[in-house]
């Protein structure tokens, strides 16, 4: 049995991903896929969350055990866990937690599950766009064209007044453990 596991970003509209991966593979195999294809630094503290249809946690997987989990609670690792384990059908939600440090994540999506159709080694079979750049800093510099200065990019950029709170919806964003 294979995955068809659809990758996307809140941050970019346009960038998605299509990885297809076996169903006995490993949560790492996945991370590593991710890291990979992105270009991103491993940071040891990535995860996967498993999550319902309204994106809430159900379960993480976590890439190595740190000191801050209560011991009471069942800690799921990248390297133990089949994706089998914890996928089980089509339209399933998980978030990849890609930067840590600024609570960051892709949204994937179970697409498909593949009869008949082993894959070997998991593997992008689609991409389109640019992925997000692993880490935001808050002293990022504007980059503009050729010839243009600073402040005429903020003069022209898009969205930058007018904004009202109510506009953004809060709750799509969150996730909840």
């Amino acid at each position: 049995m294979t995955f068809r596991i659809t990758i996307f970003s809140q941050e970019i509209e346009d960038f998605v991903m299509e990885a297809k991966i076996d169903a006995e593979a490993k949560f790492a195999e996945l991370h590593n896929l991710i890291l990979n294809t992105c270009k991103y630094q491993d940071m040891n503290s990535h995860g996967f969350l498993i999550c319902d249809e309204e994106w809430r946690v159900k379960e993480h997987i976590r890439q190595t055990c740190t000191d801050d989990i209560d011991t009471d609670e069942d800690i799921n690792l990248m390297d133990s866990c089949s994706l089998r384990d914890f996928l089980e059908e089509e339209g399933q939600r998980i978030a990849y937690i890609f930067d840590p440090e600024g609570k960051r994540f892709f949204l994937m999506e179970i697409s498909e599950i593949l009869f008949g159709q082993p894959e070997k080694e998991g593997r992008i079979s689609r991409m389109h766009g640019t992925p997000p750049i692993q880490h935001k800093t808050e002293d990022k510099t504007v980059q503009s064209g050729p010839g243009s200065t600073e402040e005429e990019v903020e003069e022209d950029f898009y969205g930058d007044e007018g904004f009202e709170d109510e506009e953004l919806d809060m709750e799509g964003f969150e996730i909840n453990e």
